[in-house]
Order: C-alpha cells, then sequence, then structure tokens
C-alpha cells in the first residue's frame, strides 16, 4: 500500500473510478490484486493516490489513437441505436423497464459504447477493457433483475446493442474505404466485447438465483 504524504492527493473509491472512468467494481478487484496502490483510513475506507493511479492510467492507454473511421462507426450506432430504442414495437424488454431505471440503463449503455470503441481501437491492455465490460455487464444484469426481466429479455436487450454495432459496422464500412482485414477485425471486437457482457449478465442471473 502507498504511504500518506503531504504533498500526495488522495481520492475515495469512487473518485479514483470517476477519473480512471471504470466502474467502482472494476477498480475494487484491480486494488485487490495489488495492480494500484492503495491505503485505508481508520473506518477501512480506501484511499488511492492520484500519482499511483496517473502511473497505471499512463502504463495502459491504448495502443493507438481513434481512426476516423472508428469514431465515425461509433457515432453512427449510437444515432442507430436511439432511433431503434425510440420505437418500442418489438421490444417488450424496453417497456418492462421500470421508469426510475431508465436513466441507470442509459448511463450502463453508454460505458458499453464507450469501452467498445476504446477496445475496436486498441491493440494492447485487452483484458482490461473486458474486464471492465464484465462489470458493466454485472451491473446491468442485477439493475435488469430489480426490474424483474427475465433473462431471455435482459439478453434480448444487449443482443439488440450487439446488432445495431455490427449493423452500422456493416454499413459504415463500404462508404468509409475500409479494407477488409480491418472490418474483420472490427467484427470481432465487437462480439468478444459483447461476449464478455453476455456471460457476465447469464453469471449475475445464476447468482441470483
Amino acid at each position: 500500500m502507498s504511504k500518506v504524504t503531504n504533498q500526495e492527493k488522495w481520492l475515495s473509491l469512487p473518485e479514483a473510478a470517476e477519473h480512471l472512468g471504470v466502474h467502482s467494481a472494476t477498480l475494487r478487484r484491480w486494488t485487490d490484486r495489488g495492480e494500484i496502490p492503495h491505503m485505508r483510513t481508520p473506518g477501512g475506507h480506501r484511499r488511492l493516490a492520484l500519482s499511483d493511479l496517473e502511473r497505471f492510467a499512463d502504463e495502459n492507454r491504448q495502443g493507438r489513437a481513434t481512426t476516423a473511421v472508428e469514431l465515425t462507426w461509433a457515432q453512427q450506432a449510437m444515432i442507430q441505436t436511439r432511433s431503434e430504442i425510440s420505437q418500442p414495437e418489438g421490444k417488450p424488454w424496453l417497456t418492462a423497464v421500470a421508469v426510475n431505471n431508465r436513466g441507470q440503463h442509459r448511463q450502463l449503455g453508454q460505458r458499453l459504447m464507450g469501452l467498445t470503441l476504446q477496445y475496436v481501437a486498441t491493440q494492447n491492455n485487452h483484458q482490461l477493457l473486458l474486464e471492465e465490460a464484465r462489470t458493466v455487464g454485472e451491473a446491468y444484469g442485477w439493475l435488469a433483475q430489480t426490474d424483474h426481466l427475465s433473462l431471455t429479455d435482459t439478453l434480448s436487450a444487449t443482443l439488440f446493442f450487439r446488432d445495431m454495432l455490427v449493423e452500422t459496422a456493416l454499413s459504415t464500412s463500404p462508404t468509409a474505404g475500409v479494407q477488409s482485414e480491418d472490418n474483420l477485425r472490427l467484427m470481432r471486437r465487437i462480439n468478444e466485447m459483447m461476449n464478455a457482457v453476455h456471460l457476465a449478465i447469464a453469471k449475475t442471473y445464476e447468482q441470483g438465483g
């Protein structure tokens, strides 16, 4: 664990998670494994040094910059998803979501979209992004259970999201001049990310009984 110094800035676990742009549960696992040093207050709360967070972020920064093609794909995917969600016909899982939980569902969807964009753009540190995707999947699974959604409806919602990502990739690639090998890589990354999410959701339903 890190030692306290007068010059160091210390953050709580939620503050540190927000600083890194990850879920608190993911950051908690990283600190438990010793990947990021931390200290505990007399009350048992974790505190993380800003310098340790910056060093971890630098070491795990994505391998290359996001390209214009990837940004175009992400933007079109988000537009298409919002357009489809505005039409609830044929989407029973959409109307089943409790009104007071829709904001949380939206935040998780936005987080997953951002993670997917990072994942298709990076060449290194795949496991960190996949682990965060699993955390998002777990959070979504537990939230869906509070709405009394069946596993079928919950997976239908995430399969809908996957379909939007894939269909946008297929329609974007020809117009953007993407090579076939790049398109294959994009599709493979989308599937890897969403597979992690689906398995995490299924796990929460098994645990929730």
